[in-house]
């Protein structure tokens, strides 16, 4: 399994998103089952089985946070290449296609925005993979499900 790099902030913020689920929602899922089991008969209690169903999701995404921060490891900008896109950098690209100039960060799990100014993309997309190790006037082709998606790389800020 490839390892995905990732801000110190991007993993305090999925740490602290564990914590959040372990320590708080899971216990209060836990009173809210005691409470609708002390009701009697579970086969019709609907709060029951709710709040049994809420307990198995929250589980689950439990331990997919788990799993994402397993394949990550934590990068520090400051000893990223520099001229060189890589993660951390905010890169404008030209679309050779339509004209238009984007901007676009590279970040890891978790920490992907897709409605700022300058999109938060993860550095393992397609269109990361694509762009990584580029440098300023390369031109590029970027496979993508939709198809091909042609690319200058116009600044590279570090």
């Amino acid at each position: 399994m490839d390892r995905h790099p990732i801000s110190q902030e991007g993993y305090e913020k999925l740490r602290e998103e564990i914590r959040h689920l372990e320590d708080e929602v899971l216990p209060d899922i836990a009173q809210k089952i005691a409470d609708a089991r002390a009701e009697g008969d579970l086969k019709e209690n609907a709060e029951y089985h709710a709040q049994r169903e809420a307990q198995g999701m929250t589980n689950a995404k439990i331990s997919q946070l788990k799993t994402k921060l397993a394949g990550c490891y934590i990068a520090d900008k400051s000893t990223m290449p520099k001229g060189v896109v890589t993660f951390g950098s905010v890169v404008t690209v030209k679309n050779l296609d339509d004209g238009l100039e984007e901007k676009y960060e590279f970040v890891g799990p978790g920490e992907e925005d897709y409605t700022s100014e300058v999109m938060k993309i993860l550095t393992s997309s397609p269109l990361a993979e694509g762009l990584l190790n580029k440098k300023v006037g390369e031109k590029v082709e970027v496979d993508v499900p939709s198809g091909k998606l042609h690319f200058e790389v116009m600044e590279i800020d570090d």
